[in-house]
């Protein structure tokens, strides 16, 4: 009841602002929708009428269009109802007016005067949005950091309210624009990914309140900003197993992303993965040395595709030969692969007469590998249990590479003992040549040299 007051006045306010101003005397306002039905209804018809007479405008100054005591109009979507409410069917745009029933008494008549006004529409409510390319589906999609125009347009009677709305996806919704026109139009600049959403125009009729909305989805599309990026690795738990990885992030949609081997695709694998990253496993017919595979990305935003390469190779090692350690002290070897993809893996074996065991970090031992050099620490170095052969072995499923390490354990030197031989042998030698002088006297002094008491010759 709220609502169709709140229409009757919002009418009233529209007729005068179009200069349709209502009749004098106007006492209701009745709004109807073309090819509707509206019922106009003749307040205070007493018992006593003798007739009921409607006019489409003031009586006296146009014909009569429907009278009660049997005055049929020419257009037959009018007719009566109790014989004094005048219904219009098939409601078209010029029966909107001015009506007024008059009733007729035996001594005085009465009036009561009616403004109808016909609305119709929101209809063909139409979003355009460019410059966007749409998808088979409908969907919308544009460039990141460019430049959208966005109209929104409908047929209504009179000019309806349009309001745009966006929601990323979700079910609250962010106002845009809000105008009483048909025609609302917005740009937004410098697009970003948090532009991409629903973009909603409802066209509302003010008379009516019919409303009509048309949805468009809008997608911001970007190409990654780097170039693929390759690699291969030995599978998880299997040495003999080998992954291709092709990932190229960063941008939407996810690229489209193909391996091929000698320019041919490889149907043969066992393609997975994500959106954005191809993992291909291979079998042991592809494991051949020097093989080399491409994974083509493609994007819908560039014209021409980007590539990245992994060649298959066996590993090399280089490592050195022999290394030493005092006994009780620290001995360090490093064994460095070279080359090898799928990265090798690096083993320490302690080789003997008997048997070849790995060496695992704990106790003494500490083996640790950074990128691709791997570090054996022995500590408190013994000879009878450290010292021999080290077995460095540098594997990847394509090859194995390895190399010996001889390591000796040095006793330690007493070196006190040897200073003071030193020491004792200097004294000695000191010992005797003083006793030489004493006993040879003065026939070993040279000639020409001054003799005193208290020298020694």
């Amino acid at each position: 009841m709220a609502r169709k007051l709140t229409a009757r006045l919002f009418s009233f306010l529209l007729a005068l602002c179009l200069g349709k101003g209502g009749a004098a005397g106007t006492e209701e306002l009745v709004t109807g929708e073309v090819e509707g039905n509206v019922t106009l209804t003749c307040r205070n018809v007493s018992e006593q009428a003798v007739k009921v007479e409607w006019f489409h405008g003031e009586p006296g100054a146009i014909p009569i269009l429907f009278s009660s005591d049997g005055s049929l109009p020419s257009d037959t979507r009018f007719s009566l109802i109790h014989n004094s409410a005048l219904h219009i069917s098939g409601l078209r745009p010029q029966d909107e007016g001015n009506y007024t029933c008059k009733e007729v008494l035996n001594k005085t008549d009465h009036m009561h005067r009616i403004q109808l006004f016909v609305a119709s529409g929101p209809d063909r409510v139409t979003v355009n949005i460019s410059p966007a390319v749409a998808l088979p589906n409908g969907t919308l999609y544009a460039w990141r950091q460019g430049t959208l125009n966005f109209t929104c347009t409908s047929e209504s009677r009179p000019i309806p309210t349009t309001k745009w709305d966006f929601s990323q996806r979700s079910p609250e919704q962010e106002p845009f624009t809000d105008v009483n026109s048909s025609l609302s139009y917005f740009v937004l600049y410098n697009l970003s990914p948090s532009y991409q959403g629903n973009y909603s125009c409802s066209a509302t009729n003010p008379l009516s309140g019919r409303r009509e909305t048309v949805t468009r989805e809008l997608l911001i599309y970007y190409p990654p900003p780097s170039l693929p990026r390759c690699w291969a690795q030995t599978f998880a738990g299997d040495s003999e197993g080998v992954q291709l990885f092709c990932s190229w992030t960063g941008g939407y949609p996810p690229p489209m992303l193909q391996w091929t081997h000698l320019g041919k695709l490889s149907w043969d694998m066992n393609t997975t993965g994500t959106a954005d990253t191809s993992v291909v496993a291979l079998n042991s017919s592809h494991l051949l040395y020097g093989r080399e595979f491409v994974c083509q990305g493609r994007h819908l935003l560039k014209q021409s595709s980007e590539a990245c390469t992994v060649l298959l190779e066996a590993p090399w090692l280089m490592s050195d030969p022999m290394r030493s350690c005092f006994a009780g002290g620290a001995a360090m070897m490093t064994c460095q692969s070279t080359a090898g993809n799928p990265p090798a893996k690096i083993t320490w074996l302690r080789n003997t007469s008997w048997t070849q065991t790995e060496i695992r970090s704990g106790g003494r031992f500490l083996v640790s590998q950074k990128g691709n050099v791997s570090t054996l620490v022995i500590q408190n170095c013994s000879d009878s249990t450290d010292s021999g052969y080290y077995l460095c072995k540098v594997e990847n499923p394509l090859g194995l590479k390895e190399a010996y390490v001889y390591l000796s354990v040095i006793e330690p030197v007493n070196v006190g003992g040897i200073v003071g031989a030193i020491v004792v042998l200097l004294l000695l030698g000191v010992l005797i040549l003083s006793g030489v002088l004493l006993y040879a006297g003065p026939r070993l002094c040279p000639k020409g040299i001054e003799i005193r008491a208290t020298s020694l010759c």
